[in-house]
């Protein structure tokens, strides 16, 4: 996988602009941050945060991709204030999740998602070399 980085713009912080893959392409539905029976156990955006990209991951390992393989993520939060009043907290659930890698992500803020608790929901692409 190649970070696409045009010449002159600074490094974005927390993502990249853009990714380029070539090989078998995984794509998730949106994801939520509950646990394996449909609970939620963090009443956090952050917290949420990290269960979501967990829950992104473990489906993503079912076809052997990995935090690696992620090219793109887009990720729905109810609130953008929360979201970046809970960046520390995000960065290190990321940092603890995802490691290192920085795919091509959008956030945007929506009025609810469908799961009435949750607080975000992630939709992942992920491209593993063939």
């Amino acid at each position: 996988m190649k970070t696409l980085l045009p010449s002159g713009w600074p490094r974005p912080k927390g993502y990249s602009n853009g990714m380029a893959a070539r090989g078998r392409v995984i794509f998730t539905s949106g994801v939520v941050g509950w646990d394996e029976q449909e609970r939620f156990t963090s009443e956090t955006l952050a917290g949420q945060f990290a269960q979501t990209l967990r829950n992104v991951l473990a489906i993503l390992a079912c076809d052997g991709a990995g935090p690696q393989n992620i090219a793109r993520l887009t990720c729905y939060v109810t609130s953008i204030a929360e979201y970046q009043e809970s960046l520390a907290e995000i960065g290190a659930a990321w940092k603890a999740v995802m490691g290192p890698h920085y795919p091509a992500m959008a956030l945007v803020e929506v009025v609810r998602l469908v799961e009435a608790h949750a607080k975000v929901e992630i939709e992942a692409t992920a491209v593993v070399p063939e």
